[in-house]
């Protein structure tokens, strides 16, 4: 064997990261996966920062990030194969329509949603994640005591966030905890923080708990 070909041997495997959104039509998290163990889904995974450290952490684990824009997606694909993470999958869809047609019912252990876009302007509202249908969904694709925790800089928002999760009688707020350390009220470290800190800037944080019953 040649030293160019021994060398190719050696190199391992790149993980298969990307999802073609037609994949997701009845969706098992097993099957996509490899393995039963509990999922986590971030919605919103921009370059994938935080996925990476959460995955890397917590390897008995498979994490499943949602991305729209698409030059964001694309390295967040790079990023997780070049480090050789293989509990992570990314796809490139609507979060609001993979929650509500395409999310298998009562499956996640833990929501991830940090720094949504606000959408300030009055008009604009309605192009905001957080609605009644979206929370509906999330409610019913959480599994029985998961947890779906949010961080936001624009208190307005959070505002709407907070009521629309705790009117649910199937929801109790529960301490946020950083999904890292694990210490609570501190900040998960997305990219979007890290920058928002070095501006000065306030967060506002809510984690609640599907009750085992409800």
């Amino acid at each position: 064997m040649s030293g160019s070909a021994a060398q190719q041997t050696r190199q391992p495997t790149r993980p298969v990261v990307a999802v073609e959104p037609a994949e997701l039509q009845n969706l098992d998290w097993a099957r996509l996966f490899g393995n039963p163990a509990p999922v986590e889904v971030e919605i919103g995974t921009g370059k994938a920062g935080f996925l990476l450290r959460r995955a890397r952490a917590n390897p008995d684990r498979n994490f499943f990030g949602i991305e729209w824009a698409n030059r964001y997606f694309k390295y967040a694909v790079d990023r997780m194969q070049r480090w050789g993470v293989r509990n992570v999958r990314l796809v490139r869809t609507d979060a609001a329509h993979f929650m509500r047609v395409l999310c298998p019912r009562e499956s996640i252990a833990v929501l991830h949603v940090y720094h949504p876009d606000p959408w300030p302007k009055k008009r604009h509202h309605k192009r905001r994640l957080f609605q009644k249908s979206f929370v509906d969904a999330a409610v019913a694709c959480l599994a029985r005591g998961g947890r779906l925790a949010v961080q936001t800089d624009h208190v307005e928002y959070f505002e709407l966030i907070r009521g629309l999760l705790l009117s649910r009688d199937e929801l109790q707020q529960i301490p946020f905890e950083d999904p890292a350390s694990g210490v609570e009220g501190r900040g998960v470290l997305t990219n979007f923080e890290i920058k928002y800190q070095r501006e000065g800037r306030g967060f506002y944080r809510l984690a609640v708990r599907r009750k085992p019953e409800g």
